[in-house]
Order: structure tokens, then sequence, then C-alpha cells
């Protein structure tokens, strides 16, 4: 009976025990830290892919690194749609400038006209100037004499013998006052004899009209002004100009008044100032007319319309960086996407089956290496320069030139890694399962080096930017009209764009630098969190 009692104790007591410890445990995590899971425990019971995201975001140098990249993609990709202008839209401006507008000569050597159907060489023409100079009549050439005649003062025609009129030489210009119109050689040889003797009328005996000359030499009939006469030889520099005889006036007065400019109000009423610069070496005047023309708003200083500019041709350089940072990061990722693809193929192929295979695809490997890459790529652009390529085209020849030269690397990572996992464990049962050889490679072995492959892509992305940034910079990369931050840069192709237009080149080399900086930042903390042996 004593002995039940004290059993009937002992149970009690362990029952109670056992309720104090249940009610301690309850209030332990309230009452102490002791047996609450820490930041360190927690970790431990994290997935693989939260295990490597909570020790990437420790990693503080690498958080600005992603940050960075965030802000170059938003840019490059959401500030494009933003932006009010288009990637090759052109500005212009007003500017006033100084154009060429005509040349002006005083006539003090003997010109030349032949007659209509007349045979007036520059041999003949030759012997007529040396018979004025040595007050010869008469010149002779292959058997035919010609009779010089002087008509006027400074004003001689030349004859056959019996007579025949074959052409003029003269100082004195006469000159159409009709647009379009052309004078014959009858109303030239008249109205130079009239002038030249100092007659103020004269008639043409094939049409009988009668014409004027007043002493500036303006050439009239039935009152309608029909050419003027001057020493001073005045011609337009286009061909679509048309001066009129009083801007010719006009012109042949400040010469003779040796100004420098002078002002003229046209026919429309528009006035404008005429600027005239003497050339020694060829002994004439050039006229430039000063007016407003519609140019390219190149190198435009930042303003609230253009914050960074504008470039060579007038684009708006915030708009050009954008779209550039498309370009160049697209090209990085494509070409990297190129080389992963077929250096998975190949690395996954020579680390499994190894032997023979192995030996081949690493000599091909050796092989590449070997290939002197940046002669190629020269060479390439070259030929496509040559070809007139289409720059769009050339872009994705780009693209795949880089990826094909560069997938060696990721073939040599991926083999070493496959190394060292076909002997573990899971490739043997995977083996024992049956699982066919592509499997096996491409969904037991090539996942388990998925992040080295990332790290490697990571950086590999940076040295493809700078790659195409060079390559563009030399002028063997993206064309015109596209942008990229390499053919930006390849706009400072003097010095003096160099040291007064930093709004230029200054700008995409800073977004070149943080955007490769940051991907190999953002490399390095991937490499570190995906390395197990790294303190948690």
């Amino acid at each position: 009976m004593n002995d039940k009692k004290q059993n009937d104790l002992l149970d009690k007591n362990q029952k109670d025990q056992s309720e104090l410890r249940d009610k301690q445990a309850a209030a332990a995590p309230e009452q102490s830290g002791q047996y609450a899971l820490d930041d360190e425990r927690r970790v431990k019971v994290l997935s693989p892919g939260a295990m490597v995201a909570k020790r990437f975001f420790r990693n503080r140098i690498a958080v600005v690194g992603l940050a960075i990249l965030t802000a170059m993609f938003l840019f490059s990709f959401v500030g494009g749609i933003l932006s009010p202008y288009d990637e090759a839209q052109l500005f212009y401006t007003q500017t006033l400038q100084k154009k060429e507008y005509a040349g002006a000569v005083k006539n003090d050597d003997m010109r030349f006209l032949a007659a209509e159907g007349q045979d007036f060489g520059s041999i003949i023409q030759a012997q007529v100037v040396l018979a004025l100079t040595t007050n010869k009549d008469m010149v002779s050439y292959k058997g035919v004499d010609y009779y010089v005649t002087e008509e006027g003062k400074d004003f001689y025609s030349v004859a056959l013998k019996d007579g025949t009129v074959i052409g003029i030489a003269y100082k004195d210009v006469v000159t159409s006052s009709v647009e379009g119109q052309k004078l014959d050689f009858e109303f030239v040889f008249n109205a130079l004899k009239a002038y030249t003797n100092g007659e103020h009328r004269f008639q043409m005996s094939t049409v009988g009209a009668a014409y004027t000359i007043d002493e500036g030499g303006v050439v009239e009939a039935g009152g309608q002004e029909i050419a003027f006469i001057s020493r001073y030889v005045i011609n337009p520099i286009a061909p679509d100009i048309f001066l009129s005889r009083d801007f010719r006036e006009e012109l042949a007065i400040a010469l003779e008044a040796g100004e420098s400019s002078f002002v003229f109000k046209d026919a429309d009423g528009v006035e404008s100032e005429y600027f005239i610069e003497y050339k020694p070496d060829v002994k004439n005047w050039v006229v430039r007319q000063e007016t407003y023309t519609r140019t390219y708003d190149r190198y435009a200083s930042p303003s609230k319309e253009h914050w960074l500019g504008t470039d060579k041709n007038g684009m708006d350089m915030m708009t050009r960086l954008m779209y550039g940072g498309r370009v160049s990061l697209v090209i990085g990722f494509i070409v990297e996407l190129i080389a992963l693809v077929i250096g998975v193929i190949l690395g996954g192929l020579a680390g499994y089956f190894g032997d023979w295979v192995d030996f081949l695809i690493m000599r091909i490997v050796d092989i590449f290496y070997c290939i002197p890459s940046t002669p190629i790529i020269i060479i390439l652009g070259a030929a496509m320069d040559a070809m007139g390529v289409d720059p769009q085209i050339r872009m994705l020849y780009l693209m795949l030139i880089l990826g094909f030269l560069g997938w060696p690397s990721m073939a040599r990572l991926v083999r070493g890694q496959i190394l060292g996992l076909r002997e573990q464990e899971f490739m043997v049962a995977t083996e024992s399962s049956g699982l066919r050889v592509s499997r096996r490679i491409f969904k037991h072995l090539v996942p388990n080096v998925i992040p080295q492959l990332i790290v490697s892509c990571t950086m590999g992305i940076g040295g493809t930017i700078l790659t195409e940034a060079t390559l563009s910079f030399l002028g063997l990369g993206v064309k015109f009209p596209f942008a990229s931050w390499g053919n930006i840069i390849n706009d400072v192709n003097n010095t003096f764009v160099l040291q007064n237009y930093w709004f230029i080149w200054i700008p995409a080399g800073i977004l070149i630098l943080l955007t490769v900086l940051a991907f190999n930042l953002v490399g390095d903390g991937l490499r570190d969190a995906f390395d197990p042996k790294m303190k948690r």
C-alpha cells in the first residue's frame, strides 16, 4: 500500500515537473533570446537561392554596382521613351553668315569675242595681242591674213582680207540687263563701237532698231533698258543669282572708291550689306553678302531645350546618350549570350566525354585563342565600309563576330567545372537510371555550373561594352545614324572639340566607366555570394 502511494506521488511530481518545463519553454522566447533563431540560424534554413541573395545584398559594394546598373538601364531604355526627341532628330538655327555672292575684276587685259560661224581661236587671239603690242595692223596664220582695225578706244576688230569681221578685241564689257537674255555679236560690236567713240546712238543694220547710250554706259531701246557697259567684269558665284545693273553700278562705285563694304536695296525693298575683299594673288575682288542662314545647330551649349547641348550634326546629346546606351547594353548582352551558348555546348561535350572529344575541342579552343581578333575585326570593318553595308546589318554582323570570337574562355570554364562534377555520386545515379547523355549534361551537369557562368557573363558584358566602344571610336563598330557610347566619343576627332566642347565626350565616357565598373562590382558580389566557403 505504501509502495502504491509512493508511486502515485512520484508520478505526480514527474507530471508537475513536465508541466513546469512546458511552461518555461513557452515563456522562454519571450523572456530571453536563448532559444530564438538569430540571423545566422535563419540563413541556415533558407533556400540556396535565398542564401545567395542574402549574401549578395550584404555586400554593400555589390549593391552599389547593382544600383548603378539599374540607373543605366532606366536611363537607356525608359529615358529614350520619355525623351521628347528622336534619336536622329536634327535641330537648326538661324545664323548671320557672310556668304560669297559675286566676284569682280577690273578688265585691264584684252577680251575676245568671235562672230557667229567664224573661227577665232586662241592662237589667232594671241597673234592679235602681239600685233597690238608691236603696233602692227596685220597678222598671218596658216597662210591667212588677218587685219586688225582700231574701232574705238581699247576696241579693235579683226577681219579677213575681204572685210568679213571674224571677231573683236575689247576691254569694256557689255552685259545684258535682262535675266537669261544673250546678246548677239552684232549688238555687242555696234554698242562698243559707239561707246568707245563717245557716241550716244547707234543702229543695227539687220534689225533697224535705234539704241541710245547714256554717259553711264546704259543701252536702251524704246525706253527699255537692254544692256550696260562697264570696265568691271562682275559675275555671280552661283548660276541662279542674277546681278542687276543697279547692283553692278553700286559695286563698281564702291570698287572705285576703295570701300570695304556697301549697302544695296534690291527690287523687293530688302536692304543688305555686302563686304568687299581684294585678293592680290589673283587680282580680283570677292563680294560677300551678310544673310541669315538656316544651319545645323552644331555644338550648341547645354540649355533648357538641350540639357547636354548638341553634337556636330545638330542632334540632342542627351537623347543620343540614351539610345546609345541601349545599343551598347544590347550588344554586350547578345555577344555574351552567343558566347555562352557556344561555350556551354562545346565545353559540356568536352568535359563529359573527355578522351578524343576533349582533345579535339580543346585544340579548336587553342586555335581560336591564337586568332588575332583585333586585326580581323579591323579588316572586316574596312570591308563593310567598302561594300556600304547598311548600319543596322553592320551592327548585327558586329555582334556575331564578337560572340563567335569570345566563346573559347566560356568553353574552358564549363569544361573545367564539368570535369570535377562528372565523377560525383549524383552523376553515377543518373547513369544508373539510364538517362540519355544529353539529359545528363544539360539537365544535371550544366545547372551546377550556372553560378560560375553568371559571374563570368556579368564580368564579360563589361568587357564587351568596352570592346564595342573602342571599335566604334575607331569607326569600325556602330555607324551613324545609330548611336552608341563609343561612336559618340568618336565625334571628338580634333583637339579643338576636345578642349572646348566637354559635353560631347565627358558624359559618354562617364557612362561607359560607370557601366563597366558596375558590371564588375556585381560580378565580384555574385562570385562571393555563390562561394559556399564564404562566412555566413
